[in-house]
C-alpha cells in the first residue's frame, strides 16, 4: 500500500502522524511511505531523517494525496483539503466529526474512508489511540491554568500550590477518565486542593486508592458541580463520550456565581467543548473572557509540545497503521473490532452513530459496508 504522511496546516500545528521509526516499520512491512516536504520538521524530525529510512520526499499535499492508497494526518482535514481526498482512499486520523457538522457533511461527500483514532477501541474498551494525546492535554491543563491565574493575564492572581501561611488554590477537574487523572496528578503535585469529580463509582473507589491526600474524588452531579464552581479558582473539563458531543456541564448562568478570575480550561472542546461559553481557541490566541471567567479553549493543546506528543502517538497509532495498510480497510475491520469501531464514513454513509445522531443525519451499520 502506498501510505501518505501529510504536514498539518491547522493553525500552530507542529505535530506530525509518524516518526521516522515508525515510518521505517512501514516500510518495512512492504508498503511505499510519501512524507510531504518539511512535515516532521516542528517535531525535530528533518526531511533527511525521513529518506535515511526509505520514505519518498513529496512536494505537496496534492500530490501526497494524489498517489497514496491511505492518508494519515493529526488533526482533522482542513476546508483546502477536501477537494483533494478521493473516493475510497482511507483516511486515517483524529476526526471529531460529531463536533463539526460541515466538515462532515463535506467529508461524506468524497466518498473516501474515515478511520477516526479517538473511536478506535481495544480489547478492554480503552479509546488507545486517545489516551497518549489525552494523557498530554491532562498535563496540560493545570500548567496552562496556573500561567493564566496569574494577574498579568487577568487571572485571580494566585499561585496554585499556594505558600507557607497562605492556602493553594482550589482545582475542579470534572471527569476521572485519562484527562481528568492527569489534570489532577499536575494539580496535586504542584500543591493544589484537588477535587476531582467522576459518575462511575467504581472509578471513584479506584481514584480515592491511588491519587494523593490532597485529591479528593467526588461523585459528580449537576447540584455539585454548581456548589464546587463557586468555590473553584480552576475548572478543567475533562469528559468525554467517544464519538459524540460532550455535555455541557458548567452554564452561563454559573459564571456569574464564580469567582472573579477563576480559569477554566476545556479540553473537551475537541468534541464541543463542555462549558457552554466555549468556543475554539488556538495557542497564539489562547485565552478570552466571558462574566470575568478566563476561558482557555485549544483545540490541539498537545501541538505545543510536538517532540512528545508525536513520539507518543506513533507509539499509539502505528501497530492500527500497520494492520490498515497490510490488510487493507475491510479486512482490518472484520478481523478486527476495535478497527471496526474506528470506522465513521465509507462509501458515502456514516457508520458510527455517534456521528450520525449529532446532527440527525442516517447511520449505516459498519457491517452492511463490509
Amino acid at each position: 500500500m502506498i501510505v501518505g504522511i501529510l504536514k498539518e496546516i491547522k493553525s500552530e500545528e507542529n505535530r506530525v502522524s509518524m516518526t521516522p521509526s515508525g515510518v521505517e516499520v512501514m516500510i518495512a512491512n512492504g508498503h511505499t511511505l510519501l512524507v510531504e516536504k518539511s512535515a516532521g520538521v516542528g517535531s525535530g524530525f528533518p526531511d533527511e531523517m525521513y529518506v535515511e529510512v526509505g520514505a519518498h520526499i513529496v512536494a505537496t499535499p496534492a500530490e501526497v494525496f494524489e498517489r497514496s492508497d491511505m492518508v494519515m494526518h493529526v488533526k482533522e482535514p482542513q476546508p483546502s483539503e477536501y477537494a483533494m481526498v478521493k473516493k475510497d482512499q482511507i483516511v486515517f486520523t483524529y476526526m471529531h466529526f460529531a463536533a463539526d457538522e460541515s466538515l462532515t457533511r463535506e467529508f461524506l461527500k468524497t466518498n473516501a474512508v474515515a478511520i477516526a483514532y479517538e473511536t478506535i477501541e481495544d480489547k478492554n474498551g480503552a479509546l488507545p489511540l486517545l489516551t497518549p494525546m489525552s494523557e498530554v492535554a491532562g498535563r496540560m491543563s493545570v500548567q496552562e491554568a496556573a500561567k493564566y491565574l496569574e494577574r498579568v493575564h487577568g487571572g485571580r492572581g494566585i499561585l496554585l500550590g499556594g505558600v507557607t501561611g497562605v492556602p493553594p488554590a482550589t482545582v475542579v477537574v470534572i471527569g476521572g477518565g485519562i484527562v481528568g487523572t492527569n489534570a489532577a496528578q499536575m494539580a496535586c503535585g504542584l500543591g493544589a486542593k484537588v477535587y476531582l469529580l467522576d459518575m462511575n463509582l467504581d472509578r471513584l473507589r479506584y481514584l480515592s486508592e491511588v491519587m494523593p491526600k490532597n485529591c479528593f474524588p467526588m461523585m459528580s452531579s449537576p447540584a455539585t458541580v454548581r456548589e464546587l464552581a463557586m468555590e473553584a479558582d480552576v475548572v478543567v473539563g475533562a469528559v468525554l463520550i467517544p464519538g459524540a458531543k460532550a455535555p455541557k456541564l458548567i452554564t452561563r448562568e454559573m459564571l456569574s456565581s464564580m469567582k472573579p478570575g477563576a480559569v477554566i480550561v476545556d479540553v473537551a472542546i475537541d468534541q464541543g467543548g463542555c462549558f457552554e461559553t466555549s468556543k475554539p481557541t488556538t495557542h497564539g490566541d489562547p485565552i478570552y473572557e466571558v462574566d470575568g471567567i478566563i476561558h482557555y479553549c485549544v483545540a490541539n493543546m498537545p501541538g505545543a509540545v510536538p517532540i512528545t506528543s508525536t513520539i507518543a502517538l506513533t507509539n499509539a497509532t502505528l501497530p492500527y497503521a500497520v494492520e490498515i495498510a497490510n490488510k487493507g480497510w475491510k479486512k482490518a475491520c472484520k478481523e478486527n473490532k476495535g478497527i471496526k469501531l474506528g470506522l465513521n464514513m465509507a462509501d458515502g454513509k456514516i457508520t458510527y452513530k455517534g456521528v450520525a445522531d449529532a446532527f440527525g443525519l442516517d447511520y449505516t451499520p459498519a457491517d452492511s459496508l463490509l
